[in-house]
């Protein structure tokens, strides 16, 4: 037995309140170590004869990546405490696995204790997340409705854009075009920011209380916030909290009075210059334009907490993204938290974390971060050729066991934002390999979102953002129609199939890193999908479950029942090259 690989940690994403009645225990160990793993479990107060009593039950292998197996229970504590230990076994051996670490019995160790499962405590993102489709404008670039207003424009739509181009999208644009959204399936929009600021991008906010006047002004934009719930599509906005924009009143007032500015603690300013030096603060990254600041401060608190129930209150908005959450300190967005739910209990709030961002997702802070990580493990895989599939696979597993089950069930995915280079492009402009990345996005756990043009073919690539943010495409003779009609037909599956949206569960049925096959599953009660996907250019086989045999089985892309010429479905199949196939079973 492998000792050193086997990890449990409480109170974490290996046990957590699944819900207000459910613990999830999870246990990590070497890959094909363990033979079998039992919980010892008990209340704390439960005892007889001068000891706790006990009782076991199995755990399953719930998942396995390159390294470890997770084994995993779910379990309903009767008077909500708990604690337990772990029997675990290779055939070989076995041990009791506790707080301790290795012991020959229970009365040797100590329990892992999981003191009371309290209801506030459960992670608690909003209920209308995990069914909702996505979509990111870049306001700027998506729609000009109102070119006659616009005094700043200095290019025309369509042109390779510079870092300095204004092509005038705004409010107006995006209102004409919700019917598009509604019919691609969209049923929740993410804007980045549009407070006033001088660039095109408007992270660097000048005055976070007002809209910029070049996308509108307030009675439009709660025209937009209206039509869009009208629709059935929530709007979330973009907050950049880490750091203001230099023309930012409250710094303009620092850089003027020096330590003599009733601001000058609201930045982290280093010296605050002379006539011979300039002013030095922090910033973002190393951007002069971007000064940081204080959040820990009272009155910068005050004030941008104030931000963020202002256009709740007043807009009715359904979600903030968080810009650089992970520099800002927890202290201020667990007041953060308290604040926007005081106003309306169904906020989703989304942090920009790039990596493993657990210590933000206990249900005191934030609901769901920015999954790069699935997206990479996705262009990497299926756009770049540079891992196999057995490879992707682990990485998934890997992903999907950092976090809570309920967690995963709400992570933003994307393969794709204003901050990375378009799609299309990163594939070759292969839209074959486009069409298998977006099938791994909407049949993958949580809330997939799209980035404004990746669904018709917009490309984009260089040394600076700017090329990743173009102008959408509006002649329908420029667009991919073809394209279009898939990632349409992809949305409307997910949409209709519960298997793919009420839960975190997905395991991988087979891989061949030779043919580029990955097979997997996503089941939910009695409804089952199983997806399969060949990126290879060769044919590939696959086999249905055995569970599945001599029942009804229905192709999700057709809405054909599978049949063959002998009457009942056979288990076997084949898959072209970059082809796929979405299977139903259960399907009502």
């Amino acid at each position: 037995m492998i000792k050193e690989a086997i990890f449990h940690r409480p109170k974490n994403n290996f046990a957590y309140a699944y819900d207000a009645n459910t613990l999830h225990i999870r246990l990590q160990a070497k890959k094909d170590d363990l033979t079998r793993v039992e919980l010892i479990h008990g209340d704390p107060y439960r005892w007889a004869e001068g000891r706790m009593l006990s009782d076991k039950l199995p755990m399953v292998k719930s998942a396995s990546d390159e390294l470890y197996d997770y084994w995993f229970i779910a379990i309903e504590p009767e008077n909500k405490r708990f604690v337990y230990q772990f029997e675990v076994s290779d055939d070989r051996e076995t041990w009791v696995f506790g707080e301790m670490g290795f012991t020959a019995d229970v009365e040797q160790n100590r329990f892992f204790r999981f003191p009371y499962l309290n209801a506030v405590d459960v992670f608690d993102a909003p209920a209308w997340v995990k069914d909702t489709v996505w979509y990111q404008i870049f306001p700027e670039r998506f729609a000009n409705g109102n070119p006659a207003r616009k005094t700043n424009t200095n290019a025309v739509w369509g042109d390779v854009p510079g870092p300095d181009s204004f092509f005038g999208g705004d409010f107006e644009g995006i209102l004409e075009h919700l019917d598009y959204l509604s019919d691609l399936g969209i049923t929740g929009i993410y804007m980045t920011p549009i407070f006033e600021a001088p660039t095109n991008h408007k992270y660097d906010t000048i005055d976070y209380m007002k809209l910029d006047p070049q996308f509108g002004d307030e009675e439009t934009f709660r025209k937009l916030v209206k039509a869009c719930h009208d629709r059935g599509i929530r709007v979330m906005l973009d907050a950049v909290f880490n750091h203001a924009g230099y023309g930012f009143g409250p710094f303009q007032d620092v850089l003027k009075h020096g330590a003599a500015s009733r601001y000058a603690d609201w930045f982290h300013m280093l010296s605050y210059g002379n006539g011979e030096e300039a002013p030095r603060y922090e910033t973002f990254a190393f951007t002069p334009y971007m000064p940081k600041l204080n959040t820990s401060h009272p009155e910068v608190k005050e004030y941008l907490l104030g931000v963020a129930k202002h256009w709740i209150e007043e807009f009715d908005i359904d979600g903030w993204r968080l810009d650089v959450a992970n520099e800002v300190d927890h202290r201020f967005w667990r007041e953060f938290r308290n604040a926007v739910r005081s106003v309306k209990d169904d906020v989703y709030m989304v942090a920009e974390i790039w990596n493993d961002a657990m210590p933000w997702l206990q249900g005191d802070q934030f609901d769901s971060v920015m999954n790069y990580p699935f997206g990479e493990a996705v262009i990497d895989f299926i756009a770049k050729d540079k891992i196999e599939a057995t490879r992707f696979a682990s990485l998934v597993t890997s992903h999907l066991q950092l976090y809570p089950e309920n967690v995963s069930r709400v992570l933003f995915n994307l393969l794709g934002s204003h901050d990375t280079p378009r799609i299309l492009t990163v594939c070759g402009d292969d839209l074959n390999k486009l069409k298998l990345a977006f099938l791994l996005l909407y049949t993958y756990p949580g809330s997939p979102c799209i980035y404004y043009g990746d669904e018709i073919g917009l490309t984009g690539d260089g040394d600076d953002f700017a090329y990743y943010r173009a102008c959408m495409e509006w002649e329908p003779e420029k667009q991919n129609q073809e394209l279009l009609a898939f990632v349409k037909r992809l949305i409307a599956i997910r949409k209709a199939s519960p298997a793919l949206t009420d839960n975190a569960r997905m395991e991988f049925l087979k891989t061949d890193d030779a043919k580029g096959l990955v097979i997997y599953r996503r089941s939910s009660g009695d409804e089952e999908i199983l997806v399969a996907l060949n990126k290879g250019d060769h044919p590939a086989e696959f086999e249905l479950p055995a569970s599945w045999s001599g029942k009804t089985v229905v192709d999700l892309w057709t809405g054909h029942q599978l049949e063959t010429d002998h009457g009942p479905q056979s288990t076997g199949f084949k898959l072209s090259g970059q082809q796929f196939r979405i299977l139903g079973l259960g399907i009502k």
